[in-house]
């Protein structure tokens, strides 16, 4: 059998993240040949994610340039991966989520006239503007693309009222909960080895609070808000650490390091690897970020969040009770963050670990989907490609 070939395409860490399981597994499928792009759209984030799952790209990119606007990133994006594409001449073409380089991967492959399959589908909020650029990033891949893994039966429903057929629609889970099951266990069965000063910033006080915050719409006086809010909730609880790993943009980094500096128990740190963030993650008390994937990742070690945003294109979680949107205005933050640290009830409510993005298993759901179309094309004498 004439093997199916798949090129996919990431450049942030998040993509990477949810990605790298997935390509690691179709890396052991012998019908199946398979390239990886990386755009370089976090390029030193992404190098950490691939170094920790052991995958190579064949492509590298450097799109990214300081202060850079959307439209910059896509022109800088669109001919070198329509050469690419052109090169690897790929069967199907592999995007995830909702982020520019995902955009533009899809839009490249239709264009060359490749089909392509969205990993994490059907992902809304019904607002284009909330998260932006990214609710409409999304939305445009799902016009594009030939087939849809969605997480959940929720992302699914959102597809087919797009009158997206149902019938090309697959759930899957998560693959993020792929990925965060493969670290945490490396981190138990001690193959990885953390870092002595991650370890003393868990070791020291009562316990920890994680803080990320990097959206676009926070931008401006939403950031100065958050910053505000952990000012004032550092002094009020002494004894617990606030950890918070700065985005190196500078309408975070700025804002951040004003506001927060010099505060003996807010400890404004360079941005983590993914295991470090992992095990920081799993030793916290309480999350508080603007994060998606922290949004999937949390309710998986039964560890609370409060989402720094108006609206969520995850509501599973929300639903499950273990993730809570409380937006950027200050007293919002504090006012949710007091009740869980001194609320036992209302903690515990949210401290139950259920998990609605899976169970760890969405590559293999993704690789059989792909596996049975082949095998039936086969077995018809349709030749190898998948239709």
């Amino acid at each position: 059998m004439k093997k199916v070939k798949f090129l996919f395409i990431f450049g942030t860490r998040p993509e990477a993240i949810k990605m790298l399981p997935l390509i690691q597994k179709f890396s052991h499928e012998d019908w199946a040949e398979i390239e990886v792009c990386n755009t370089g759209q976090h390029k030193e984030m992404t190098k950490q994610v691939c170094d920790l799952f052991e995958v190579v790209p064949n492509y590298e990119l450097d799109i990214m340039r300081a202060n850079q606007s959307l439209n910059d990133l896509l022109s800088n994006a669109i001919k070198p991966l329509s050469k690419i594409i052109e090169e690897a001449k790929p069967d199907w073409v592999l995007v995830q989520g909702d982020t520019s380089t995902a955009f533009i991967g899809a839009l490249v492959a239709f264009y060359a006239n490749i089909k392509v399959a969205h990993v994490e589908a059907g992902l809304r909020t019904g607002d284009k503007l909330a998260p932006f650029p990214e609710e409409v990033n999304r939305s445009l891949i799902g016009r594009i693309a030939h087939v849809h893994f969605a997480p959940t039966a929720e992302s699914k429903n959102n597809l087919i009222k797009e009158n997206i057929n149902k019938e090309d629609i697959l759930i899957t889970g998560n693959t993020v909960i792929d990925a965060l099951n493969i670290v945490l266990g490396k981190i138990t069965n001690g193959e990885i080895t953390i870092k002595r000063e991650i370890k003393e910033l868990i070791n020291k006080n009562e316990g920890v609070v994680l803080i990320t915050s990097h959206r676009r719409e926070n931008f401006g006086e939403g950031m100065i808000s958050i910053c505000s809010a952990i000012k004032n909730m550092a002094d009020r609880y002494p004894n617990f650490n606030f950890i918070f790993p700065v985005h190196p943009n500078p309408n975070v980094k700025h804002i951040v390091k004003k506001t927060l500096s010099n505060i003996s128990n807010v400890f404004l740190i360079k941005p983590l690897d993914y295991v470090e963030f992992t095990y920081i993650m799993k030793h916290s008390k309480i999350i508080i970020s603007d994060s998606g994937g922290v949004q999937e990742e949390a309710p998986s070690m039964g560890i609370p969040v409060l989402v720094l945003r108006d609206k969520t294109e995850r509501p599973e979680a929300i639903t499950a009770g273990t993730v809570k949107l409380v937006g950027v205005k200050t007293q919002d933050i504090e006012s949710s963050f007091i009740e869980l640290m001194e609320d036992g009830d209302a903690y515990a409510t949210m401290n139950k670990a259920t998990n609605p993005y899976g169970d760890g298993k969405a590559s293999e759901r993704i690789i059989e989907y792909f596996k049975n179309k082949c095998l039936v094309y086969e077995n018809n004498n349709l030749g190898s490609g998948i239709s």
